[in-house]
């Protein structure tokens, strides 16, 4: 008789009517509508990442999802930035779930609660976590030391989760930081997570807006080169990131890190197929059509690039992990 593996899907999964644990970490302008639906149509959560969209054009990227899939998805805002009207834009548009980073989460959780919407805050301690839910959110995101792209906490993954668990119980925690692969994912539900937010490994799926350079760096990359940094600030100043090692990194801490005239300081490196100009210290990752020295521009990832060896469609990576999570927990099958 040939048994059959468990299924994975939570409380919190049920509850956003989605069937595996896999959320998608909104990976800025790499986001396209394709991945969030790839990733939503597979049984997961697709996350679009709206801080920097022109409000104007939200409901245009919204109607380009639902086009693609008539599953749940979310929009990612980083309260560091004025986000009420894409707020309003987001929640007039019917998206069901609402991330939000990097602020205090009391500013927009009634507002989020009376559109009906799930609001999940990411948090970096437990203290924030206590904080978050103390503001009426719905779930928050434990992100850990490892994870790529900007960065709350100083403390890794796997203690924290537990930490966050047990500071906010019952309230559902989302693991990110250094999954990738099923084995990550099995370990944060172990850990007590019911989902993992998992973000570089899909920086590699073919839907992502990415640059097949940054792409290509992130497959080959070892853990080790993604390095904890306050280089790439231009745009959103001190907010500590982890980014590929790259000439403008390395250039940079040669020169003792200064604050200010840095290496390089005001050299335009990339321009987009709009010709719009991007310098070597800014917050900005390489996407397609650009050109230039991309290579030079903050390569967002996490250390569990060291993880990520193939550039598949988002359904196949949901898929591949799904299959992986269940044979970590189950070894015998």
């Amino acid at each position: 008789m040939t048994a059959h593996l468990p299924s994975l899907t939570t409380p919190l999964c049920r509850r956003l009517g989605v069937e595996v644990p896999i959320f998608q970490a909104p990976i800025g302008s790499a986001v396209s509508p394709e991945l969030v639906a790839g990733i939503s149509n597979a049984g997961g959560l697709g996350m679009l990442a709206l801080t920097w969209t022109p409000v104007e054009k939200i409901a245009t990227v919204l109607g380009q999802v639902r086009e693609l899939t008539e599953r749940p998805f979310g929009a990612n805002l980083v309260l560091d930035f004025p986000i009420a009207d894409r707020l309003d834009a987001c929640l007039e548009g019917g998206v069901p779930v609402i991330s939000t980073f990097w602020g205090d989460p009391a500013t927009c959780t009634a507002r989020i609660h009376a559109a009906d919407a799930f609001h999940v805050h990411a948090v970096g301690s437990p203290d924030e976590a206590r904080h978050a839910a103390d503001a009426g959110v719905d779930a928050v995101v434990a992100q850990g030391w490892e994870a790529g792209g900007h960065v709350r906490g100083l403390t890794a993954t796997f203690p924290l989760v537990p930490a966050v668990v047990d500071a906010v119980s019952p309230l559902p925690v989302i693991a990110a930081g250094g999954i990738a692969d099923g084995r990550g994912l099995a370990a944060a539900l172990t850990l007590g997570a019911q989902a993992g937010w998992m973000g570089t490994g899909f920086l590699a799926a073919t839907e992502a807006r990415t640059h097949d350079i940054y792409r290509r760096r992130v497959v080959d990359a070892r853990a080790e080169e993604a390095q904890y940094t306050g280089c790439f600030d231009d745009g959103w100043p001190n907010a500590p990131h982890r980014s590929l090692r790259n000439s403008t990194l390395s250039s940079w801490e040669a020169a003792g890190s200064p604050p200010s005239a840095r290496p390089g300081e005001g050299d335009i490196i990339a321009r987009d197929a709009e010709d719009t100009p991007y310098l070597r210290y800014q917050d900005a990752v390489p996407l397609a059509g650009m050109t230039g020295d991309v290579d030079a521009m903050a390569l967002y990832a996490g250390q569990s690039a060291g993880l990520v060896r193939d550039i598949l469609p988002a359904a196949t990576i949901v898929a591949r992990t799904m299959a992986e999570a269940k044979r970590a927990m189950l070894p015998e099958f």
